[in-house]
């Protein structure tokens, strides 16, 4: 029998990274999209794979000692690090639950190195702010840049990493932004309005390898044209000068008009355009090797499920029709838990993600961004910043 094209990483064990109380990083939304796509029949046949605990070998290439035995002291009542802050509470189990995340997409990084899958997810992954010695942003262990590094070790020469969550993906741009193996592109809300405070179009990566970090910073209010618009003028023509070997995504489903911690106004239907756009390059700039990640998204209840049980079902190639109705068994589990939000009756957000491509003129904020990251990092990959065809 032939290898799977695609695995999902899963088990009800992930639900345990539970930042506790009224965080909103709350693991229901995982719950969530699994019972979702279920009941869609978007798993059908799929058995998930079990993730394990990274070991703390594989913890250490990405995070330094001190900062893991931080990390297993803090439930005894240490403090230090970023821990025990309010976007980094101390939970019961922190280590453990946090290695679990990280392990799952380690599982789904080793999947795609034998030629298991050529395409893999972690819902659960995405925590793309923990740095090398501190927890950020809601996360401890950073899965994203473990797999990287994961890939690296095992004889990959070059990996592209592209983050289309709200949130500029600073620890992850941190980690490889002197290793021109690494390409990381992140798109998010314009860094002077928004946490990290990171990510301008000037950032291109650490000296000796210019080039490795792309940052195309959005202004607030900017909508699902403008933001697909950005996207195809910038990541296409530089994921194929790069030709990496495998695309790593991260697909934080924060964009979207109804996410409580933000301002960009995407739909869930401009979001499912863009996972759309990345399976699309992942086939045609990677040879098909892609590992999606999940990542941020607040709208618990009416968008993450929705979201990514559309990126669940492209990456295995059983897409949901936008039109198709939420499953009653689904609204009737969400009720109990929704705490009396009004829960979406569709795929659809009832929208049409049109946008027009980038003409190399405009005058808007999110054209003028488009130049400036355009003039700031297409040299460096030898392309031509002024040329709308590239």
């Amino acid at each position: 029998m032939s290898a799977p094209r695609a695995v999902v990483v899963w088990d009800e064990a992930l639900l345990g990274y539970d930042l506790g109380g009224r965080h909103p990083l709350n693991p229901i939304r995982l719950d969530l999209t699994v019972r979702l796509a279920r009941s869609l029949g978007v798993l059908d046949g799929v058995q998930p794979l079990a993730p394990v605990p990274a070991t703390d070998d594989e913890l250490r290439t990405v995070h330094s000692r001190d900062y893991l035995a931080a990390v297993k002291r803090a439930p005894r009542g240490y403090v230090g690090h970023g821990l025990g802050t309010p976007d980094n509470p101390i939970f019961h189990r922190m280590h453990e639950a946090s290695a679990l995340v990280a392990g799952g997409s380690l599982v789904a990084a080793e999947e795609i190195l034998t030629g298991r899958a050529a395409r893999a997810v972690n819902i659960a992954g995405g925590l793309h702010h923990a740095m090398r010695d501190h927890a950020s942003g809601f996360c401890i262990y950073n899965d994203c840049a473990l797999a990287i590094r994961r890939l690296l070790d095992s004889g990959v020469s070059r990996v592209a990493y592209v983050d289309i969550d709200v949130h500029h993906g600073d620890g992850v741009q941190d980690a490889f932004a002197d290793d021109s193996r690494v390409l990381t592109i992140s798109l998010h809300q314009h860094p002077a309005t928004l946490f990290p405070g990171t990510g301008n179009s000037v950032d291109v990566g650490a000296p000796g390898a210019e080039g490795s970090a792309v940052n195309v910073p959005l202004p607030p209010g900017t909508g699902d044209a403008s933001w697909l618009r950005a996207f195809h003028a910038v990541v296409p023509a530089l994921l194929r000068a790069f030709q990496p070997e495998v695309l790593v995504t991260q697909h934080g489903a924060d964009t979207h008009v109804e996410d409580p911690l933000a301002d960009l106004e995407l739909s869930v239907d401009g979001q499912r355009a863009a996972h759309r756009a990345l399976a699309d390059l992942a086939d045609t700039a990677a040879g098909g090797r892609w590992l999606a990640l999940g990542g941020g998204g607040y709208a618990l209840f009416r968008v993450v499920p929705r979201s990514w049980t559309h990126l669940l079902g492209i990456l295995l190639d059983r897409e949901v029709d936008p039109n198709t109705a939420v499953p009653a068994e689904w609204t009737a589990y969400a009720a109990a838990v929704a705490r009396g939000t009004q829960l979406p009756t569709s795929m659809t957000d009832g929208t049409e993600p049109r946008w027009t491509p980038w003409d190399g003129t405009g005058d808007t904020e999110v054209d003028l961004a488009i130049q400036a990251t355009r003039r700031a990092v297409y040299p460096l990959h030898g392309l031509d910043p002024e040329d709308p065809r590239v």
